[in-house]
């Protein structure tokens, strides 16, 4: 069974689990590309601005 390790409690949890049955803590489900789409759009904010 492949584990993760919780950020908030450093417990090993299940890789599977979206919540540490620990402490609460909730882990994003949001995929790796809207991450990589969100600091494209915030440099192209920031170079509209200086120019």
């Amino acid at each position: 069974m492949r584990k993760k390790e919780c950020p908030s409690c450093a417990m090993e949890i299940d890789a599977k689990a979206s919540t540490c049955p620990v402490c609460g803590y909730e882990f994003t489900g949001f995929s790796p590309w809207i991450k990589w789409v969100a600091i494209g759009l915030i440099i192209l904010f920031l170079l509209y601005m200086i120019l």
